[in-house]
């Protein structure tokens, strides 16, 4: 037990002796860290948030004054919940309840505190068996090992994410990897015994002074013991808190006026995703490994009927430059609409999705693709059940001819195009290059396309184009 306790001091004395910020839950974890940051004499403040109730409040509330620490607490009006979950899950690119409720905390604890250093009670769980899961572990050190792994992947990134957002920086004690290695070679028995997790934590405070009462209280997880996963329930109104909180995550669609960038626009905004604005690229090269050509003039057409603000950029085509293109223009679509996603209606080309990937990580923004190897005669008669008006704008392939330009596209034709790939091998979806196609009218829209004035111009039998010289919403 001295060992640990000289590790922990060991930990928390390579934290800068400035003034610090503690996140204080009143639980165990950062009991330990204010008993020993006021042995080691830190100048620091402890800071605990949640909603009016929060069981967190008290028992911090009791802490502080039983050890004299310098403690400030803000109670978060459940009507501003909302506004806070739209600054954090955008910082934390993730929807996930749990990660939310708890990077919630952290950001809110965080923005309380007055320090540009912020010290965090993670890890303590996973050195020191303290969930309920750990009770009934059958190897706890071995669970224990791969919970860490966990951590340092997933919940330390998180809390780190949202210190620097905040222009702060985080340190977590129990994570020192003196502490951990040692830790992790204790019996199960000192840190599980009876039904009482983290015992020889506890039992170390117990014998520095610290009450029994204080020092053996169980603490729920931060989402609950803040109250903030129960406003975040009510707030889903029966729908899935993910779902919910998806609601907060804006999303641009890589728009190209076709199907496939129209219908991955639709099944992301069913999750839930805000899809806030639409980026079109506008190629000179008309033989675009990128891009669609086609009549996308016509997105202004669709941006007015979907309702939402389009942003246009233009490339001359060339195989770098359209990347850099791109590149530039989700820059500004992250500065104009605050997006952390795109959406894009790939199917099957590794070639246009891992390079919009590759962008999208560079910028820090979630990469959607919805329509990811979905089987192509499927999603085909998928897309026109669901009430899009299809047409064909473009053809490019052997069995296609010109009677199949500017027709709307039904379920029979998706059977003639599936009988074409049986015998040429066409890509039932066109994704290939076969066609190209244009959306006149779907759910998603107030109004649809009228073409007024078009012409067909065919370079050989199976080849040619659909241009559409004038349209107007009706």
């Amino acid at each position: 037990m001295k060992t640990v306790e000289k590790l922990l001091e060991k930990a928390i004395s390579k934290i800068p002796k400035e003034k610090v910020g503690l996140l204080f839950s009143g639980g165990v974890d950062s009991l330990a860290l204010a008993f020993y940051l006021k042995k080691l004499n830190y100048d620091f403040t402890c800071y605990t948030v949640g909603i009016k109730g929060s069981k967190d409040i008290k028992a911090a509330k009791k802490l502080a004054s039983e050890l004299k620490l310098k403690h400030e607490v803000r109670i978060i009006p459940k009507k501003e919940i909302p506004s806070y979950l739209a600054k954090v899950v955008p910082i934390l690119r993730n929807t996930s309840p749990v990660d939310v409720s708890v990077g919630l905390t952290t950001y809110l604890a965080s923005l309380l505190a007055k320090e540009k250093i912020v010290i965090s009670g993670l890890g303590a769980d996973e050195i020191f068996g303290g969930y309920s899961r750990h009770k009934d572990s059958k190897d706890l050190n071995s669970d224990l090992k791969k919970g860490l792994d966990r951590v340092y992947n997933g919940d330390l990134k998180r809390d780190v994410t949202i210190a620097n957002s905040l222009d702060k920086e985080i340190f977590a004690p129990f994570l020192d990897k003196s502490l951990v290695d040692y830790s992790l070679e204790l019996p199960a028995t000192q840190k599980i015994k009876s039904g009482v997790n983290k015992l020889i934590l506890r039992e170390l405070l117990i014998s520095n002074g610290i009450s029994e009462d204080s020092a053996m209280r169980l603490k729920k997880a931060a989402q609950y013991g803040t109250g903030f996963d129960k406003v975040i329930t009510k707030l889903s109104k029966g729908s899935s808190k993910e779902k919910y909180l998806r609601s907060f995550f804006n999303v641009a669609s890589l728009y190209s006026s076709g199907k496939d960038s129209t219908y991955s626009l639709q099944l992301v905004r069913d999750m839930g995703y805000n899809v806030n604005s639409l980026v079109t690229i506008k190629s000179s090269n008309l033989d675009s490994y990128m891009y669609h050509t086609p009549n996308v003039d016509l997105v202004v057409l669709q941006a007015e009927s979907l309702g939402l603000p389009l942003l246009v950029e233009k490339t001359s085509g060339l195989k770098e430059d359209e990347l850099k293109d791109l590149e530039r223009a989700l820059i500004k679509a992250k500065k104009k609409f605050s997006i952390s996603g795109v959406v894009t209606g790939a199917l099957f080309s590794e070639y246009q999705a891992s390079r919009i990937g590759k962008i999208c990580d560079s910028l820090g923004l979630e990469c959607f693709n919805p329509l990811w190897h979905k089987d192509q005669a499927s999603y085909m008669k998928e897309v026109i059940k669901a009430g899009y008006k299809i047409i064909f704008s473009s053809i490019a392939a052997d069995g296609l001819s010109k009677e199949w330009l500017g027709k709307e596209i039904t379920l029979e034709d998706v059977d003639k195009l599936v009988k074409l790939h049986a015998k040429n091998g066409l890509n039932v979806a066109g994704e290939g290059g076969e066609f190209e196609s244009l959306v006149v009218d779907c759910p998603l829209f107030e109004k649809k396309i009228e073409v007024v004035d078009s012409s067909i111009e065919m370079e050989n039998e199976y080849t040619g184009k659909y241009l559409i010289k004038k349209a107007k919403l009706v």
